[in-house]
């Protein structure tokens, strides 16, 4: 069944290759079932923004099940999807606060309700199909642009989320000289592990290294309890991980959350811009995302990607389901390329993921102890985001009208910590390096309005909300 279904021969996989990637792909997003409900809820910050931690953590949960589910089912690929990253904390720090200044108390429901809205607006972009005609309107060259510059953009992301690099007034980052630190030691033996075993071709290498991690991390965590040593009493491994007291745990309930939108509210003229800013990140997030790990997967034929449409509706569904659970936008994550790289190719992948997110609501103080402690799961992605440079060999770098656009997208994704921001530069610049240069017709005429579209989002809209 599994093989007629997913087409397993077919895809040069097997059903133990994609449950590996599934696991791997798991790990390293698992993180956000403990950091979703931390930031929605104000717990990160020390504040209080009126949403349940339990109800959070298992709105998450559902929400990333039931869009990873879809997207195995519908799209058969092995895409992962939860709650995104970066519109969470706009969620709290932008949307909350604006509802509560226009006089609604429960800034939180209205701030759902904008999600739900922008989800709404997001699906029909998926079904009348202008979400796959944006796909398809950017070029090869730009394709492979946006795979390594999100490739840069989670290796950036690993090595900051570990320690190795730090913030500086002066330089914006720096390298963390201190290498003998609880958090860089798990680091690089994580690495170590993960890069010897992958340059050995053997599977499950990414897991194995999370596995080392995990383990090194629990064996610090015992040896240096009574240190006194100021490195381990600032590092991560004193201050954020915490052995698991047990294995099995019930499920928080999710009644404080679920179908709390207000949708009324949320179409007020206060908050209407809200909406575009959400439906303006989902667009061009979700689509760099998909660009990205389906290049890596080699998906993409004649420039094209095959049931791109389904892959498109599931994450839309899980905006609008999870806006009704109780959580912010579900994307998809740039961390299913490391399940990817361990040979996943079909939704089973997927299926696991989803199984694995379900399974994770009564096995919560196991997958926190992994998913709060960043060194853990920081190689995985520096890892793939080095294995997904490689697509910088396919840009056209002696065409310039392709290379400058490209190289915009490639930095602009990790300069701006954002893949929607740095895709925004490279659609702005593509069509107007054409037009003046006199090769305006080989830029499609969908480019033009992306540009003109981005070019007053930009000018009007971002620009007047900070």
């Amino acid at each position: 069944m599994l093989e007629r279904f997913f087409k397993l021969s077919e895809n040069q996989t097997t059903a133990r290759i994609e449950l590996l990637a599934g696991v791997t792909t798991f790990l390293t997003m698992a993180y956000i079932i403990v950091v979703q409900p931390a930031v929605l809820s104000g717990a990160m910050f020390g504040m209080k923004t009126g949403m349940d931690f339990g109800a959070v953590m298992t709105a998450t949960c559902l929400s990333a099940a039931l869009a990873t589910a879809l997207m195995a089912l519908l799209a058969r690929y092995p895409i992962a999807q939860a709650p995104g990253m970066g519109t969470n904390f706009f969620f709290i720090f932008s949307t909350i606060p604006a509802a509560r200044a226009a006089g609604f108390v429960d800034g939180w429901q209205v701030a759902l309700g904008v999600v739900f809205i922008s989800g709404v607006l997001f699906l029909i972009l998926s079904l009348v199909g202008l979400r796959e005609m944006i796909f398809n309107a950017i070029s090869p060259s730009m394709k492979c642009a946006i795979a390594a510059g999100i490739g840069l953009f989670i290796a950036f992301i690993g090595l900051q989320n570990t320690g190795l690099i730090v913030k500086d007034p002066v330089s914006a980052v720096k390298l963390n000289a201190h290498f003998n630190s609880p958090d860089l030691i798990v680091f690089f033996v994580g690495l170590l592990t993960s890069a010897v075993l992958h340059a050995k071709k053997i599977r499950g290498s990414i897991l194995w290294g999370i596995v080392a991690g995990t383990l090194l991390s629990a064996a610090l965590k015992l040896t240096l309890a009574n240190s006194t040593s100021p490195l381990f009493a600032k590092s991560m491994l004193a201050t954020q991980f915490t052995l698991a007291k047990g294995i099995v745990a019930t499920p928080p309930p999710i009644s404080p959350t679920f179908l709390q939108m207000d949708i009324v509210h949320a179409l007020s003229p206060a908050m209407l811009p809200f909406v575009f800013v959400f439906f303006f990140v989902l667009t061009f997030d979700a689509i760099g995302t998909l660009i990205a790990i389906c290049e890596q997967a080699g998906f993409i034929r004649d420039n094209k990607l095959p049931r791109a449409k389904q892959a498109m509706v599931s994450d839309a569904v899980g905006t609008v389901a999870g806006a009704a659970l109780g959580t912010s936008t579900v994307t998809s994550f740039i961390e299913s390329a490391a399940g990817v790289e361990q040979g996943g190719r079909t939704g089973l992948t997927g299926i696991v993921v989803a199984i694995l997110f379900l399974a994770s609501l009564f096995f919560s103080p196991l997958i926190a102890m992994v998913g709060s402690y960043p060194p853990i799961t920081a190689p995985a992605l520096v890892i793939v985001g080095a294995i997904m440079l490689q697509h910088l060999a396919k840009i056209d770098w002696k065409d310039y009208t392709e290379t400058i656009p490209a190289f915009l997208t490639l930095i602009g994704i990790p300069l701006s910590y954002s893949i929607a921001d740095g895709l925004a530069l490279g659609f702005i610049s593509y069509p107007l390096v054409k037009l003046f240069s006199g090769r305006g017709r080989e830029a499609n005429w969908l480019t033009y309005v992306l540009a003109a579209v981005l070019v007053f989002y930009f000018a009007f809209v971002r620009s007047k909300m900070g």
